[in-house]
């Protein structure tokens, strides 16, 4: 038999190539093709990726507005205090407040003023604030990503609502209580020997009387003295006492205080004659006459606010829909800030800050007329100081509602 023929190199590199590698099918994937994810994993992580961009704005408008908030606000309570104390000093030269109520002093009325001041803070800091960041462009650049004022409105509230919050704790609470821890201060002080004036190494006039007093020695607690010297004057007669020692008491069966006078002596006369008498005593009682109460200008600002509600007197409710008014203010200001703080790029820093200044004192003017009108009966008491609030809300939303309309324009243009 014939041998079969032998197979060429061809057919064996062939045959090779058909048991190593499988036959590839056209339907198979292709190894180096780019792998491919369902349309909705895309959208997905552009919408996370979005709001994470959102995030990251919301975070540097939030630092750049409360930051401005916080720095308005310390400029404030510095001028403020500087006041405060201007006022708390020419009250203790008058005798109207005892000196060591100075610092406390100081800070309960810190507290009565928050109320106006924290407006005026968040107001100017949101000014400030969004005008740097139209100076440099940066709303600008925003609102070239469809990013403006109205998506903005959640860092807005984050900024203006725990101002707000605070106030009305103030204003409903806080501010009335320090009034009131104040005024009894000043009274239970008043009524202590060294608030009377009668303090030791000074001539001092005895309030009430027409009489110098003056003391060489004086106890811790101001009850006991020693070596006293009184002059004074009544019907054209000078009537001089003069005592070793002495003690501060109060009537057992009454609040009147006086001064036990030992061991000392009484002249009286006529300067003008040879009219004059002098005796010796071992004890004398001298009236010492009350100190001033603290001066209260509208009594219902201490009331709280359950006795204002059930309160139907004009003033009280006056003084209710007031202290309504500051958080309410807080909300509204911020408001007339955002068209009053858009500013062209490379403009004045402070260049539209006396406009709002001057919004912001017709505003509060506004509300202190109709406090006094509510006061007055003048104005119902349902009508309040809404229809103030309600006002500077019209004024705000025209002036951003003219703002977006020349905006529209100019993107036709």
């Amino acid at each position: 038999m014939n041998a079969p023929p032998a197979a060429s190199a061809h057919d064996s590199q062939r045959q090779i190539r058909a048991h190593s590698f499988p036959t590839l099918r056209r339907d198979a994937p292709d190894s180096t093709a780019e792998p491919s994810f369902p349309r909705g994993t895309v959208a997905a992580g552009r919408a996370r990726g979005v709001q994470g961009l959102m995030r990251q704005i919301e975070r540097y408008v939030w630092r750049e507005l409360a930051g401005a908030v916080l720095a308005a606000t310390l400029v404030l309570l510095m001028v403020s205090f500087s006041g405060l104390f201007a006022d708390l000093l020419s009250k203790i030269a008058r005798g109207k407040v005892p000196p060591g109520l100075l610092i406390s002093q100081v800070g309960l009325r810190a507290v009565d003023i928050l109320p106006l001041l924290l407006p005026l803070a968040l107001f100017l800091g949101v000014l400030l604030g969004l005008g740097r960041l139209y100076r440099d462009s940066e709303m600008a650049v925003l609102a070239s990503i469809g990013i403006g004022i109205a998506q903005l409105h959640r860092t807005l509230l984050w900024v203006a609502l725990p101002v707000a919050l605070l106030v009305a704790m103030t204003s409903m609470w806080l501010s009335p209580l320090a009034q009131r821890t104040a005024t009894r201060m000043i009274d239970e002080a008043n009524r202590s020997l060294l608030v009377a004036g009668l303090e030791p190494g000074r001539f001092v006039e005895l309030p009430g009387r027409d009489a110098v007093i003056y003391l060489s020695d004086m106890s811790e607690d101001g009850s006991e003295f020693r070596r006293l010297f009184v002059a004074g004057e009544s019907d054209g007669r000078l009537d001089v006492i003069t005592a070793r020692t002495g003690e501060l008491f109060v009537e057992a069966q009454g609040d009147e205080r006086y001064l036990s006078l030992r061991d000392g002596f009484r002249v009286e006369g006529d300067p003008g004659r040879l009219d004059f008498r002098m005796m010796r005593f071992a004890r004398n009682d001298i009236r010492v006459p009350d100190g001033q109460r603290a001066e209260v200008a509208r009594p219902e600002s201490q009331r709280g606010v359950p006795a204002l509600l059930g309160s139907e007197e004009p003033a009280s409710l006056a003084e209710l829909h007031w202290r309504l008014a500051s958080p309410i203010a807080c909300l509204v200001l911020v408001l007339l800030a955002l068209p009053l703080a858009r500013t062209p790029p490379r403009a004045a820093r402070y260049g539209g800050m006396l406009i709002a200044l001057l919004a912001y004192v017709v505003y509060l003017n506004m509300l202190g007329i109709g406090r006094a009108w509510l006061a007055a009966g003048s104005i119902p008491a349902w009508l309040g100081l809404w229809w103030v609030h309600a006002l500077a809300v019209g004024i705000g939303l025209w002036l951003l509602w003219r703002q977006s309309g020349a905006n529209r324009r100019r993107e036709r243009a």
